[in-house]
């Protein structure tokens, strides 16, 4: 039975791109009118879907009822994203809209694609068990990793018991991107296993050594990419769609941004993700 997206839309003209990109990937889309959704039903009608798709559009949605549903559904567990295009939101509620979906609100055409991929990548449960990047970190006395669910941490040598602190000669992921096998000068390996690393090292020495990567300094660094590319923050709100005030936060440290939300902001810079994370 192939994965289901629900869209809470009564506009066709929405309807359309979002079906026609999800079915590209294989997803079928229900399509649902909010106007005939109350609280006792919204969940059940959204169960068992992989994503829901509000439509801030509809009739049904003013500011309030758009919080509503948004934090009931984010609160039940559900992955969900915003259809902004054509929608009178209040300014302020579309920062918290923002928020509530970390990054996942669609405000032109285009951003229907990326949109539906970043919906698709949160609902897999697995995302967390397997790892997006491993790297040294610019320090050189840290691994850093990054997990398909956009959490980050620093691990500092010794990773564990078989590392006696030589050189890294080179890193490498398993196909399923589920471990990475770091080999040392003089071929000893160790595997890195990122089921592990999710939660935080159950076993062995990650867990007694392991650093989240805080927001100050991933803030710091994408201002710093920022200023390299002679960029203003109101000129990266406009690439992005991504509202002044927000990536301020993010570069403050005062919030530290979704994996998708990184991807926008490097893209917008010019830099690949990865420089985020290292000083050149």
């Amino acid at each position: 039975m192939p994965a289901t997206v629900t869209l809470l839309s009564d506009r066709p003209s929405v309807a359309l791109p979002w079906r026609t990109t999800l079915e590209e990937h294989g997803v079928e889309v229900d399509a649902l009118s909010p106007s005939r959704i109350d609280g006792a039903t919204l969940i059940e009608a959204t169960s068992g879907c992989v994503g829901v798709i509000l439509d801030a559009g509809s009739a049904a949605y003013g500011d309030d009822e758009l919080l509503w549903a948004l934090g009931y559904l984010r609160a039940s567990g559900a992955s969900i994203a915003v259809h902004l295009l054509d929608a009178s939101v209040d300014p302020e509620i579309e920062e918290i809209v923002d928020e509530i979906c970390e990054g996942l609100v669609a405000r032109t055409d285009a951003d229907v694609a990326r949109i539906a991929s970043g919906l698709l990548r949160r609902s897999d449960p697995d995302r967390s068990r397997r790892f997006e990047f491993v790297t040294l970190a610019p320090s050189g006395h840290e691994l850093l990793t990054i997990l398909g669910d956009g959490r980050c941490a620093l691990f500092p040598r010794p990773l564990s018991k078989e590392d006696d602190g030589s050189r890294i000669i080179s890193i490498e992921l398993a196909d399923s991107a589920e471990s990475a096998m770091i080999t040392l000068e003089g071929e000893r390996e160790i595997c890195v296993v990122a089921a592990e690393v999710a939660s935080h090292g159950a076993n062995g020495a990650l867990d007694e050594t392991s650093i989240l990567l805080d927001g100050a300094r991933l803030g710091a660094r994408l201002k710093e990419l920022r200023l390299e590319a002679g960029l203003t923050q109101a000129e990266l709100a406009r690439r992005t769609g991504i509202h002044r005030p927000n990536i301020a936060r993010v570069e403050a440290g005062r919030h530290t941004p979704s994996l998708e939300t990184l991807s926008r902001l490097t893209v917008a810079i010019g830099v690949p993700a990865t420089r985020v994370f290292s000083k050149s």
